[in-house]
């Protein structure tokens, strides 16, 4: 493999090795560069996600600025520069907010000690928090490149409609230097239908669609033998129905809903609800199972990165359910790993959102109006009661042609650097 000259930089305070969420895909897509060559930097923070609290063995580290390198066989490299961030332990509106203007001020003082040192033709910055756009622009106007803002979830208007911040003058505020950014940049991208099209109004110019993946060599389908022992190894019976949530437990995904249709159906024992991760709303969540004497509500820790497929693959139905007001806001990202082990997701999602189009477009899943514990509950004996395997067949299909890595990652480098 022939190494490129051209240099990648990528500004963002989520990264590898974060397990979920936005720093797995930005961890990935480095080492997608990496791997074909490219020497890429990374301004970012030390690991905190999913759980608030830096990881070890960063954590002696996590108030210095520092450097680690890589370098790939194939000829790239990896420089990730670290930057001191606060991170609190319940995160509330305000406390985000410091998140955000902490390392805004590290990631910025980290940027212009590289100013002079390295020209980078592709800059990506990814946003939450929103404001690293303005670092992409700063770096731009002193030394060039191209600039990608690439959105993962549409932060100002998830603040506003999860009221974290209840002032329109702030959000109006807000919205103008978003307006700024925009106007700066020579790419935006997001990751769902949905969300491009909500950003190509505000932005008024194409935005490129740029969708989270799967690794489909990793993530993938057992047989019904292999799953009724991987069952049996983590200690529920093979005719077990295992519903699965794995992922985030924060404000935004509504997780009561959970604990309040187990209770519903607690008289059928062969019915087993796993919530899976970490977050600021676990141990409320515990809190209220036992308050309400749930039986039927198992937690379990983040699964080790070399057990999550076969745990996925334990699941007769998984879980991604969202508030109604975030419906458009993201796309979530455990759903791309559900589908491609061909997994059956019961999700909730208001019509007209593109996450409903998406899955209802492909008919590979169940879509149920958010915060609606009716639907929630006939959608879910649905799913149990119907062999659904034309969806899961749909699911593993979308994956495999939509979500695999290396086709989303190729498409981008053809678009946006091969002409560079």
């Amino acid at each position: 493999m022939v190494t490129r000259a051209k240099r990648i930089l990528l500004i963002g305070y989520n990264f590898s090795p974060e397990p979920t969420g936005i720093g797995k895909y930005s961890g990935e897509m480095i080492d997608w560069f990496v791997q074909e060559g490219y020497d890429c930097s990374v301004i970012t923070a030390y690991p905190y996600y999913p759980y608030w609290e830096v990881q070890e063995p960063y954590v002696k580290r996590r108030f210095k600025f520092t450097k680690e390198r890589t370098d790939h066989p194939s000829g790239g490299s990896v420089t990730t520069y670290r930057c001191p961030m606060y991170v609190p332990e319940n995160p509330s509106g305000i406390k985000r907010i410091l998140v955000d203007v902490s390392f805004f001020i590290t990631a910025f003082l980290q940027l212009s000690l590289l100013l002079f040192r390295k020209k980078f033709q592709l800059i990506i910055t990814v946003a939450p928090c929103f404001q690293l756009g303005l670092l992409g622009v700063y770096y731009k106007k002193l030394r060039g490149g191209k600039l990608v803002y690439h959105i993962q979830d549409l932060q100002i208007e998830a603040a506003q409609d999860l009221g974290m911040i209840r002032s329109p003058n702030i959000i109006k505020s807000l919205l103008k230097v978003e307006k700024y950014i925009f106007n700066k940049t020579d790419v935006i991208s997001s990751i769902s239908e949905g969300m491009v099209s909500k950003i190509k109004q505000k932005a008024e110019k194409e935005v490129y669609f740029f969708p989270n993946w799967t690794n489909t060599a990793f993530f993938y389908p057992f047989s019904e033998s292999e799953i009724q022992k991987i069952k049996n190894n983590y200690g529920f019976e093979t005719h077990d129905k295992i519903i699965l949530y794995s992922g985030a437990i924060g404000e935004k995904q509504g997780l009561e809903m959970i604990l309040s249709t187990a209770k519903t159906v607690q008289s059928n024992p062969d019915i087993k609800f796993i919530i899976c991760g970490t977050g600021p709303y676990r141990l409320r969540l515990q809190e209220m199972t036992i308050r309400e004497n749930i039986t039927n509500v198992y937690f379990f820790p983040l699964q080790p990165l070399e057990n999550f497929n076969a745990f996925l693959n334990i699941a007769d139905v998984h879980l991604v359910i969202q508030k109604a007001k975030a419906g458009d806001l993201v796309m979530p990202s455990k759903l791309t790993n559900i589908l491609s082990v061909g997994g059956l997701a019961l999700i909730t999602a208001n019509i007209g959102t593109g996450l409903y189009n998406v899955v209802t477009n492909h008919q590979m899943g169940i879509v149920v109006e958010p915060e609606n514990p009716i639907a929630f509950r006939d959608g879910l004996l649905n799913a149990i009661q119907k062999k659904n395997q034309q969806l899961k067949g749909n699911a593993l299909h979308y994956a495999q042609n939509f979500l695999a890595i290396n086709t989303i990652m190729k498409r981008f480098e053809r678009t946006q650097l091969d002409q560079l």
